[in-house]
């Protein structure tokens, strides 16, 4: 049977599956690191990803490869097709000056109408993470390398490129679920927005006429063949016989992994929360809480954001000097409601509320609130009713939610995953924990491979069903002490 690879290319690390491509199965795996940081030069990741195809013994005998990549990250290019500068990731938040001028900007010095007209042109409120607001930086900052650009691309589609062997900017490729956040492509038409860039740049739509942009190709097109050519570590790699599939962005790689189709959500746990959910039509919340991502099926991906989430949960353990097992049994020994104890969880700000000055706050404690169970289960009550805000941000927007896929690194922790339909209020389902980016991406490459209007249908594995009587009280209560650190921040 056909062998289908997946890659991973993330902020921490790259990942790599090699997966039948007609059941599924997995075959063979690797991963490697990635430096730490927000400004990361792109051949870090092309040697990890070198390493990663080394370990698992080459892809001579997969079929099809495809990437998902960690989103928004500014990749530009000399005319040559060098790397001007190291990539600034989508946790560099140096460009957040430059999301609110560029807000005010297009909004005529109104900021309100600024932000609805961002939403309306691509679906999303600029913050520091989207691609354009790194171009203004680097336009302000450091315009030398600004004037030097040929070519803007996103992680993802770098290493599609360099995987192809070619040299030519023409050949850049992208899909639109990693297009639709760089800030100036829109989703709806499908078309890149030169008047944006430009203005993000500082020049005309004349004089950005000649920056190449990445080809958006078709969610199972074939965006290019394998090529040959020297790997970091100076061997000579032959990828000739390989199909390259168009790629995605990570949260839209995940979705593909998980199978969710129009109507499902998906809640992960990881450094940051995302709260994802396929849509058959696109959103433009000019509130900003909801961006207006495209996923990799052809359909929309609205999707909200924290700052915070699992690592709420390795705080409170911290705190508590508990290992995890013990901080899963004082947090399920508590009451719900955590006896009035409410933990706003805004521990390095936040981004959903958008209130990046804010820290977090612990109220209602009293002499027989303030216990080890209930600041165990208050912590754990408030990583949810974050994550529920999102959820509520996003049928805000017309997106119908009536359960939940939760994943990421955060369902380790007994508690989350047993309090989460009680706090979210739906269904919850918990697949088995596993390198959803990485499937997604493989799962992409078999659809190339068969082509037809849907990708494939691979199980999941086990999944566990998880129901409860909603508790609206913990929420309401989570709510109102919210409100109070939001109006601390506009005082």
């Amino acid at each position: 049977m056909p062998l289908v690879a997946g890659v991973d290319s993330s902020t921490q690390s790259c990942k790599l599956v090699i997966r039948d491509a007609t059941s599924g199965a997995l075959v063979r795996e690797a991963k490697a690191s990635h430096p730490d940081g927000s400004e990361i030069h792109p051949e870090h990741w092309w040697s990890a990803l070198n390493e990663v195809i080394d370990v698992v013994g080459g892809l001579d005998d997969v079929a099809a490869l495809s990437v998902g990549g960690q989103q928004h990250g500014m990749v530009v290019l000399d005319a040559d097709g060098e790397v001007i500068r190291p990539a600034l990731l989508w946790n560099d938040t140096r460009s957040a000056g430059a999301a609110r001028d560029l807000i005010r900007e297009l909004g005529a010095g109104d900021e309100a109408a600024g932000a609805k007209a961002w939403a309306d042109a691509v679906g999303s409120v600029l913050v520091a993470s989207l691609t354009i607001t790194k171009l203004r930086w680097l336009a302000d900052h450091e315009p030398d390398n600004a004037a030097r650009i040929a070519a803007v691309c996103l992680p993802h589609d770098w290493l599609t490129w360099k995987l192809s062997g070619a040299t030519s900017l023409d050949a850049l490729v992208t899909d639109r679920s990693d297009a639709s956040g760089t800030g100036y492509f829109d989703s709806v038409t499908n078309t890149y927005r030169r008047d944006l860039l430009a203005l993000a740049l500082r020049r005309s739509e004349a004089e950005v006429a000649d920056i190449v942009l990445p080809r958006v190709v078709g969610p199972h097109e074939v965006a290019a063949r394998g090529g040959t050519f020297t790997t970091p570590s100076g061997s000579e790699r032959d990828l000739t016989h390989l199909v390259l599939g168009p790629g995605c962005g990570d949260n839209a790689g995940a979705a593909l992994g998980l199978g969710l189709r129009p109507g499902a959500t998906s809640v992960s746990l990881g450094t940051s929360g995302v709260v994802a959910a396929v849509s058959a039509t696109p959103t433009h919340d000019a509130s900003g809480l909801v961006t207006g991502f495209a996923d990799a099926t052809g359909a929309f991906l609205p999707l909200a954001c924290t700052l915070n989430a699992a690592r709420i949960l390795d705080a409170a353990k911290q705190v508590l000097g508990v290992s995890y097992d013990e901080f899963d049994r004082l947090a399920l020994s508590a009451e719900p409601g955590a006896a009035g104890l409410v933990h706003v969880p805004y521990l390095e700000g936040e981004r959903t509320p958008n209130l990046p000055e804010a820290t977090g706050m612990l109220t209602g404690m009293t002499l027989a609130s303030l216990t080890p169970a209930n600041y165990a289960r208050a912590a754990v009550e408030g990583l949810l009713c974050l994550m529920g805000a999102c959820v509520d941000a996003v049928r805000g927007q017309g997106v119908e939610v009536d359960a939940v896929t939760l994943v990421g690194g955060g369902v380790k922790w007994a508690c989350a995953r047993e309090l989460a339909p009680a706090v979210l209020g739906v269904p919850v389902d918990v697949p088995e924990p596993g390198e959803y980016v990485a499937n997604g991406a493989a799962k992409q490459a078999a659809w190339v491979l068969a082509g037809g209007e849907a990708p494939p249908t691979w199980e999941l594995g086990p999944v566990e069903h998880l129901t409860a009587a909603p508790q609206p009280e913990v929420r309401a209560a989570y709510d109102a002490a919210a409100a109070l650190v939001a109006a601390a921040q506009q005082d």
